[in-house]
């Protein structure tokens, strides 16, 4: 039997597991008087389907918002993004029409940026724009000079350092990350990024609360690479690439992760998102990125073949008209076995169990870093970000809860075996080396309180 089985009683304590996690993660460790700053209204910067998202999140719990755009072509498509979405609601039956005119009415489109600032404006801006810094800092001096004092600036990163964004205000310590999924309307987690020099205390519990307001598991973190979610998924995909070069295909990974749990496999989950996405800051990092490791660059050649995903027809698979179920491409498969040539890699049959234990183990990894350096509070607050925002398998509990069951000595020897058959990216993190050495377990850590 694999180790990633599971019995009818580790599906029981899964459930269990799952459920306080939710609870535990609205713990955030500053004192519990501290007070609340109030949240009225709020303007979202950004019409694009992220800022739309939060938009509907925001109204639908209640709270007016004021939706920023300054192209005005861009803030009409959004508001009719927005509409749409409501209208499949109704159609499916979740919404009334009533309903559906009483949210657009909570949602005010402008192009001007002042229209939601001064002493009567926001309580709360959230800025969803690219993910670029200098876009960022300029809107965040921009915020700075037309919202009133008290407000809470709160940008959206997925990565960012937030205290970069900051250091464009001369109020940091209201800034904030509020890491929020796409759809945001739809998906459940919300990432709390607080920077532990700057940000206030009744900033980071404010959005706290707010994120349970509007339906949403708010999870705290502290600066880092991707914070929680996106530091562990990095490497989660990393390592499907290089599976992908050393011998698997496509739909091998794919239907070993699906069999694990996951809904999609995640060259699947390229396809829907489109391969492209990232890709300018990706190709620009090729310039200056350390030569003395392994890079994934299959996903960069794809986008430049026009491969994009779904959108495109092709991708990591190709796909008939009307139909977005990926089909294996002879033609993909080809190209995939000539790069491993062109890189000199022998390619070998890989099977279920070195698939999962590359995709999965750096991740528990990872995981223990976050807790090592305090990105992450608790083991099972990076449970609850992977099962709510990153479709990790319930039944499995989340990657720390996975490792715990499996015994941390096991998952270790298996990352010491990588480490020295694969190098850098998986050197041992030190907690978790610490946490077998003294026969102990994420649970004990979590115990513990550290």
């Amino acid at each position: 039997m694999s180790v990633f089985e599971l019995t009818d009683a580790d599906r029981a304590a899964a459930a269990e597991h799952v459920r306080f996690a939710e609870r535990e993660a609205a713990k955030t460790g500053l004192p519990a008087d501290t007070p609340l700053r109030p949240v009225d209204q709020v303007a979202v910067i950004g019409a694009g389907t992220m800022g739309g998202g939060i938009a509907m999140a925001l109204a639908n719990a209640g709270l007016p918002v004021v939706l920023v755009d300054a192209d005005a072509a861009a803030l009409e498509r959004g508001l009719q993004r927005v509409r749409a979405n409501y209208d499949t609601s109704v159609q499916r039956g979740k919404l009334t029409p009533e309903a559906v005119a009483e949210r657009m009415a909570r949602i005010r489109g402008t192009n001007n940026l002042a229209d939601a600032g001064g002493p009567d404006g926001a309580d709360l801006f959230i800025e969803a724009v690219f993910e670029d810094m200098a876009l960022k800092q300029r809107l965040f001096r921009e915020l700075d000079a037309i919202a009133k004092a008290g407000a809470i600036l709160a940008t959206n990163t997925s990565g960012l350092d937030i205290n970069e964004i900051a250091a464009a205000t001369r109020r940091p310590q209201d800034v904030v990350g509020a890491h929020f999924f796409s759809p945001a309307n739809v998906m459940r987690l919300l990432e709390v990024v607080r920077s532990p020099d700057a940000t206030a205390a009744d900033v980071v519990v404010t959005l706290m609360a707010l994120g349970r307001r509007i339906g949403k598991v708010a999870v705290l973190a502290r600066i880092w690479p991707g914070f929680i979610g996106n530091a562990l998924f990095r490497q989660y995909n990393r390592d499907a690439h290089f599976l992908v070069e050393d011998g698997a295909l496509p739909h091998e990974v794919d239907a070993t992760l699906t069999k694990f749990g996951y809904a999609m496999g995640i060259f699947a989950v390229h396809d829907m998102a489109g391969n492209d996405v990232g890709y300018p800051t990706r190709k620009a990092q090729m310039a200056t990125r350390p030569t003395d490791r392994r890079w994934n660059d299959l996903i960069l050649k794809l986008v430049e073949m026009g491969r994009l995903g779904q959108k495109s027809g092709q991708g990591w698979y190709r796909y008939e008209a009307g139909d977005r179920r990926p089909q294996r491409d002879p033609e993909l498969e080809a190209w995939i076995v000539a790069e491993s040539a062109r890189m000199g890699i022998t390619r070998r049959p890989i099977g279920e169990e070195e698939i999962l234990e590359r995709c999965l183990y750096g991740m528990v990894n990872e995981g223990a870093r976050l807790l090592e350096h305090g990105i992450a509070l608790r083991p099972s607050d990076i449970d609850i970000v992977y099962l709510t925002g990153y479709g990790f398998p319930a039944a499995q509990g989340g990657p720390m809860a996975m490792a715990d069951r499996i015994g941390l000595p096991k998952v270790l020897a298996a990352i010491r075996r990588l480490h020295a058959e694969h190098g850098f990216w998986w050197q041992p993190a030190p907690l978790l080396e610490q946490l077998v050495a003294e026969g102990r377990s994420f649970a004990d850590l979590q115990r513990a309180g550290g």
